[in-house]
């Protein structure tokens, strides 16, 4: 499955920043319908997060190798709206809704683009846990990784 990288962008949306991450619909993300497997869905809002990690200067591989810490997921929940198909461009945004000592809960919304026009697809509820690399036990968020998050909001 694959997903074309379009630039990164914060947007402000009703006082709650969000990012955004655009991708587009590959044949390989569509099922045999023509529209995006339901579970890809996922896969684009895994990304998307990767990306805002990313955009505040944070790299899963580094994550692990210096401060011994991964993010897994813990729960997601998504409703789906209306199908992507193939050449869809989507836009993927990411917000925070909870932070706490050692978990994460966000909003994310993928959205058909076309020209000015954007059609809400799907909104997920994805929780992630901070856990320690070897051990897999739930490990408190780096204090200045919280910072960074909270300036973020």
């Amino acid at each position: 499955m694959s997903a074309s990288n379009a630039a990164a962008s914060a947007a402000d949306d009703s006082s709650v920043t969000a990012f955004s991450w655009n991708v587009r619909v590959y044949y390989e993300d569509t099922d045999a319908g023509g529209v995006v497997f339901y579970a890809n869905y996922l896969k684009f809002f895994e990304r998307a997060r990767t990306e805002w990690l990313r955009a505040m200067g944070y790299y899963q591989h580094t994550l692990v190798q210096t401060e011994g810490i991964m993010f897994v997921v813990k729960n997601t929940s998504v409703d789906y709206f209306s199908p992507a198909r193939l050449d869809d461009e989507l836009k993927l945004s990411v917000v925070v809704e909870k932070q706490r000592n050692a978990s994460l809960e966000f909003l994310q919304e993928a959205w058909r683009v076309n020209g000015a026009e954007q059609t809400l697809l799907a909104r997920g509820r994805i929780t992630v846990v901070c856990v320690g690399a070897a051990s897999f036990r739930p490990q408190a968020i780096p204090q200045e990784m919280l910072a960074c998050i909270q300036r973020a909001l």
